[in-house]
């Protein structure tokens, strides 16, 4: 496996302002990304330490069922003595969801490996579960690749109800249905079978999308002791009470200060990533399973739609008794997440620091320090098919992202098209309107009114010529289609969705083709965080 690291133009503004040396966005962070930040943000972290013998205990919990390897329980020791953490995040997507989950989890264990040898202290990785997530229509489908296309592929089951992804329960033969169909569309190779295998045997022993999730992402990565936790586990949850309790006090103060901050976020050309208001509770009630956003109206916390309505000490005493019935927003989570976890930094991709960029005065509502902020890596895996490719069009991955393969493409096509049959068409149609217009004429001069049949008559023979220059065009298509066939498979593979990579296919897709060892010889490249994008060739 070969690595690049190129630069590209960074469109995001948020991103690319975060890259450059004074630009606005960098005082809506406590830090920028340097070496200094690192030591100064683990000084103070050596301050706030408290003991983290219970949180271990629940991570470990969580952990045992999935299988934990001598590193995952190197790592538990060294975090129930006081190790700090580099924390990414994601959905419970099926099929670990979009390759952007597997480069953050990467992007968290390279950092942790980094931040580990340069302050001289054990840094240990960890990838937060958002299993408290109901947004089930965001992490039910892959895209794949059947034939030219690029497919959405979806699970069948679908629900109504708001439940969250680590309750709501899985339909074995629906999820094994969507599997079978998205590693058919794969291709069979020789690693096919036993990937078919390893995910019916991860499904045959999860029961939710966060279990079916969290078993395929430690059998990726539990040789480099990435630890996990799922937002809603009922025994983290448990943990989190007087931390829930400390938000729902200084409710109206967070709200208030994140909608102030986003206003100025605005102001300075960033754009509203939260649309926060002064009336968010930025916490959500489940009630019979079912994940509802509160808001404060007249002193009480409410949900009108799913007719909730909480006093303030009613919440409280839900926060102290039983606290798994609250979940965290866009708001709240960082805020928790530095609440439980002794965070030296969290790694996050475009769209988190946008809206992290607002919550700066919400930690210190809460005498809290916003942590470090690190972008996640940027990755894009090149199959040898397309590598070849490539060399064989003499474009680079950048051209294929500005569009260059689609622009031979249609310079190609229009090159083989028939331009005879398609002139003599033409001619025909040209031709037999005239024939019509002097039909036409002479039945007016007869006074014989047919010119609807006329026209109707008309309309059939063109309707034929359409049709048959469509044919022929195909059909010449069809002659060359094993060119065009590899302008697409540059588009599809890199370019799917006009979007990079990392957000349309799941990393099962590239282990079909280079084997189970993908991951594992992807986490043994050099990576530094940093505003470029990494090329593997496959």
């Amino acid at each position: 496996m070969k690595q690049e690291s190129i630069q590209i133009p960074v469109r995001n503004r948020v991103l690319a302002d975060y890259w450059s040396p004074n630009t606005a966005i960098h005082t809506f962070f406590e830090y920028e990304y340097s070496d200094g930040s690192f030591k100064k943000r683990a000084a103070y972290l050596e301050q706030q330490m408290k003991d983290q013998t219970e949180l271990t205990t629940i991570i470990r919990q969580f952990m045992e069922p999935l299988g934990i390897s001598d590193k995952i329980n190197e790592h538990l020791k060294q975090l129930e003595q006081g190790a700090l953490v580099v924390v990414g995040g994601q959905q419970a997507g099926v099929l670990t969801g979009p390759l952007y989950s597997v480069n953050k989890a990467i992007s968290v264990i390279a950092l942790a490996k980094e931040q580990s040898a340069k302050l001289q202290r054990p840094v240990v990785p960890i990838f937060w579960i958002a299993g408290e997530d109901h947004d089930l229509e965001e992490i039910n489908h892959t895209y794949t690749i059947s034939g030219t296309s690029v497919r959405k592929r979806a699970y069948g089951e679908r629900s109504k109800r708001k439940t969250m992804a680590s309750s709501t329960a899985l339909n074995q033969e629906a999820m094994t249905q969507f599997m079978n169909t998205v590693v058919k569309d794969f291709g069979e190779t020789a690693y096919t079978e036993g990937i078919r295998k390893h995910l019916r045997d991860a499904l045959r022993e999860s029961d939710t999308f966060t279990d079916f999730f969290a078993r395929l992402m430690n059998h990726l990565f539990k040789h480099e002791g990435l630890l996990m936790i799922d937002a809603a586990d009922t025994k983290f949850r448990q943990y989190e009470s007087q931390n829930f309790t400390h938000i729902i006090r200084n409710n109206e103060e967070i709200a208030q200060a994140v909608t102030v901050q986003e206003q100025a976020f605005d102001k300075a050309g960033y754009g509203t990533p939260i649309f926060s208001t002064s009336e968010a509770a930025n916490l959500f009630y489940v009630k019979d399973g079912e994940r509802h956003l509160l808001e404060r109206r007249h002193d009480q916390f409410v949900n009108l739609a799913a007719n909730i309505k909480l006093s303030r000490e009613a919440l409280l005493e839900i926060a102290e008794i039983h606290p798994e019935q609250l979940s965290n927003n866009v708001i709240t989570r960082p805020l928790m997440q530095e609440m439980t976890l002794p965070v030296l930094a969290f790694v996050g991709g475009p769209g988190e620091l946008a809206y992290w960029a607002t919550l700066k005065e919400a930690f210190s509502v809460l005498g809290l320090q916003m942590p470090i902020f690190a972008p996640r890596l940027h990755i894009t895996l090149i199959t040898r098919q397309v590598e070849q490719l490539l060399k064989e069009y003499d474009l680079s991955v950048e051209d294929v992202w500005d569009g260059k393969a689609m622009q031979l493409k249609e310079q190609f096509m229009a090159a083989v098209q028939d331009e005879e049959a398609n002139r003599q068409i033409q001619t025909m149609q040209q031709l037999i309107s005239e024939k019509f217009e002097e039909l036409e004429a002479h039945l007016e001069s007869q006074q014989i009114p047919l010119d609807k049949i006329i026209m109707k008559n008309k309309e059939n023979h063109l309707k034929q010529f359409n049709y048959l220059q469509q044919k022929i065009e195909q059909t010449v298509l069809t002659k060359h289609e094993a060119t065009i066939r590899k302008f697409m498979i540059l588009q599809n593979e890199l370019y799917p969705n006009d979007s990079f990579q990392e957000r349309s296919y799941n990393p099962y897709q590239f282990m079909n083709e280079f084997g189970p060892s993908l991951i594992a010889e992807m986490l043994e490249k050099p990576y530094d965080i940093g505003n470029h994008h990494y090329l593997l060739f496959l």
